[in-house]
């Protein structure tokens, strides 16, 4: 196959994706771990010359079972498809996760979505997968589905770094540390994310620093700070300097504020997406604007360094197209 097919729900599922291989879970983050997974799906899937496909839920269930949006997303249904084009799998079904939806029994899940959609003809999972209504879907229950109706079944254990296993929750505790280096590390890539830039305040420019600012979702918890990046919009790629929070102004909910480097155009109403390269300091308030811009010169000058000296970390960082 040479086309990544983006799948939004499986009303319309192309022949080329009947009879893939498939993974199914959350993915947020799409780290190390899940990667793992993930090319030994590609393996799978190579063996027996069918698609691997990513099969994943947005939004997360969690989100939807509280009373509002809460966990802090590492990546979405968007972010999740350009990763998995960028491992070279053929294609996603994000599925729009509703508490309706979470009333399917496990059975149903099986006929339903992997037997009459998809045809898969095997699955890999997660050791602590669990699918269907009170989550009776099981790694064990869907071995014996696929034992019954004709698919593999294979589960997977998480992997490990240092004494912990490689999760999601470990890397969103490391970036609201703002310790993006250790968090970035567990992902296996610098991790990124997109928003539309959206007409701010006009501070940073009247500061001499213009800004690219985009809201951030209720859950984002990337600790208040100042960090060296890199954004892409459409196919142009810079590096930056950016904050988040606004402790000196009204601090709440603020936008991320990204300052691209010897740019200066409109692009209010464009998508602006933002890899975190490094982290300068955490959030400050001083005396005056004064202190407050002979900072922020400071701030880009350490960007420029650190980004002068950014590796990509592997093989899917560079295929991101954030490093050469």
């Amino acid at each position: 196959m040479t086309d990544f097919h983006y799948l939004s729900g499986l009303d319309h599922v192309p022949a080329e994706l009947r009879g893939a291989m498939l993974a199914i879970g959350n993915f947020d983050g799409f780290h190390r771990g899940h990667q793992y997974v993930l090319e030994t799906l590609k393996a799978r899937a190579a063996e027996r010359g069918v698609p691997a496909v990513v099969f994943t839920f947005e939004p997360h269930p969690r989100d939807v079972f509280a009373p509002n949006p809460f966990m802090f997303r590492l990546t979405t249904g968007n972010a999740k498809a350009r990763l998995a084009e960028a491992m070279g799998l053929d294609g996603i079904i994000v599925m729009p996760f509703t508490r309706e939806f979470s009333q399917n029994e496990a059975e149903d899940f099986v006929s339903r979505f992997l037997v009459e959609a998809l045809d898969a003809s095997g699955v890999i999972v997660g050791s602590d997968f669990h699918f269907g209504r009170q989550r009776r879907g099981t790694p064990a229950f869907l071995k014996a589905e696929g034992e019954r109706l004709g698919f593999t079944v294979e589960t997977l254990d998480l992997l490990d770094e240092g004494d912990e296993v490689i999760s999601s929750s470990r890397i969103r505790a490391a970036l609201s540390e703002g310790a993006v280096a250790a968090g970035n590390r567990l992902l296996g890539y610098h991790w990124f994310f997109e928003g539309c830039v959206v007409e701010g305040d006009r501070r940073g420019r009247e500061l001499g620093y213009p800004t690219a600012n985009t809201q951030t979702d209720t859950g984002f918890a990337l600790a208040q700070g100042v960090y060296a990046v890199r954004a892409r919009i459409g196919e142009r790629l810079f590096d930056g300097v950016a904050a988040y929070g606004k402790p000196m102004f009204d601090n709440q909910r603020p936008p991320f504020e990204t300052h691209l480097f010897d740019f200066d155009e409109d692009i209010y109403g464009h998508i602006i997406t933002v890899a975190i390269v490094g982290h300068i300091r955490g959030q400050e308030v001083f005396s005056g604007l004064d202190e407050l811009i002979a900072a922020m010169d400071r701030d880009s000058r350490k960007a420029r360094d650190l980004l002068a000296a950014a590796r990509a970390i592997s093989e899917l960082d560079k295929k991101l197209g954030f490093f050469g």
